[in-house]
């Protein structure tokens, strides 16, 4: 690397530092999403009881800003006596889990499928354009009922599921992206060198696709902790007392009409993960279009 592209390299780095420090969407998004993460992270230690601890003489406890609530139990209890709030705390360690896990997996599924295709191209690309059309053909809720008819309803058999049926996204964008690149002077420079097909991949194109894959996965994250809720409110995903806030809200319908807060508490919390998880993502994907602009 010469002077003038290293001098050039670092000024782009600064450009783009800066524009992460003025976007609001990574400032706010990055900021929640560090707190949920710390609480997951540290479960443990803030969640005041055992989430999974039943005590039938002290049901359905009110939080604290109704009548009737308990100081030890600051937002009430389940209709099984279990203390709401570490709940919510250990609940955010499956939201994130799951999110990050399936998402690490999808992406490495569709990367590697997405660089075969849009590099060999041909027949290679022809027949992963196929497995990408049927995967797009498969809904992912009717799958994941026959996967839990044979697997049984677990989080592992979820992240699993999800794992196999959610990396069509990274694949079609990195199959476009690696087909822009692989005539590119640098690529054709390392090929001309003896370099072989997977070093030229690995080593070339996808450093380039670095940026582009940030911006997919911090978006495919909120995807995935979506789905996840919805299936384990459907029964499909984790059991029972495993505190899964998509479970939380299923458990809650009940008493909808009597005590409310039982799904409002575990659906804004839902609602601030994937809140923070799209502001980051937005903010990402601004910040690195506007410096490679």
């Amino acid at each position: 690397m010469t002077t003038l592209e290293l001098d050039t390299h670092i000024l782009q780095r600064r450009k783009l530092w800066r524009r992460v420090g003025r976007s609001a969407g990574i400032r706010i998004g990055g900021g929640l999403l560090v707190l949920i993460a710390f609480i997951a992270l540290f479960a443990p230690l803030l969640a005041p009881h055992d989430p999974i601890a039943q005590d039938l003489t002290r049901r359905l406890l009110p939080p604290f800003w109704q009548m009737g609530t308990d100081p030890s139990h600051w937002l009430g209890t389940d209709h099984l006596g279990r203390d709401y709030l570490s709940r919510l705390i250990y609940g955010a360690r499956v939201s994130l889990g799951i999110g990050l896990g399936v998402t690490l997996c999808a992406g490495l599924i569709g990367t590697m499928l997405g660089l075969l295709a849009g590099y060999f191209g041909g027949k290679t690309d022809m027949l992963i354009s196929f497995i990408i059309t049927t995967r797009l053909s498969l809904p992912i809720v009717l799958v994941a009922l026959a996967a839990v008819a044979l697997g049984g309803a677990s989080l592992q058999t979820l992240a699993i599921v999800l794992s196999l049926l959610l990396w069509d996204r990274f694949a079609v964008v990195v199959r476009s992206a690696t087909q822009g690149l692989r005539n590119r002077e640098f690529v054709q420079a390392t090929v001309s060198f003896g370099a072989s097909s997977l070093h030229v991949m690995l080593r070339g194109i996808l450093p380039n696709l670095r940026n582009t894959l940030i911006v997919v996965a911090t978006l495919e994250v909120a995807n995935v902790i979506l789905l996840e809720a919805a299936l384990s409110f459907l029964g499909l995903g984790a059991r029972p007392p495993t505190p899964s806030w998509g479970l939380m809200i299923a458990e809650g319908r009940e008493q909808i009409l009597f005590d409310p807060w039982l799904i409002a508490l575990p659906g804004s919390a839902l609602c601030l993960l994937i809140l923070a998880v799209n502001l980051l993502g937005d903010g990402v994907r601004d910040a690195l279009d506007a410096t490679t602009s």
